[in-house]
């Protein structure tokens, strides 16, 4: 029996639309999420699933090193942060998951 996830259906539904009506290159729309993502405060679970298609984009680590370097001045110390540790512990996840496969 399927299991029923509203919640998750429905942000996969409303990220599809907003990927298709940004109207911008892979790399940009995944770099500009990972500041959206940062300046909300995110906990590792967003981080993590963005990283795949962030990875499938070409983002690199230095690449979200640098966008959290260039929001840093807006959103704060403590939120960048936290960004840096919420998106490590996703690292940390995926590597988890990509090993138990």
């Amino acid at each position: 029996m399927p299991e029923d996830t509203p919640v998750l259906d429905t942000l996969a539904a409303m990220t599809a639309v907003s990927v298709v009506e940004a109207d911008l290159p892979p790399g940009a729309l995944m770099l500009v999420r990972l500041a959206a993502l940062a300046a909300v405060d995110a906990g590792p679970a967003s981080y993590l699933l963005n990283i795949g298609p962030a990875a499938e984009a070409g983002i690199t680590l230095e690449d979200a090193q640098s966008v959290l370097v260039a929001v840093a001045p807006i959103i704060g110390t403590a939120r960048t942060m936290s960004a840096a540790i919420n998106i490590a512990e996703a690292l940390e996840l995926a590597i988890e998951v990509i090993e138990s496969e």
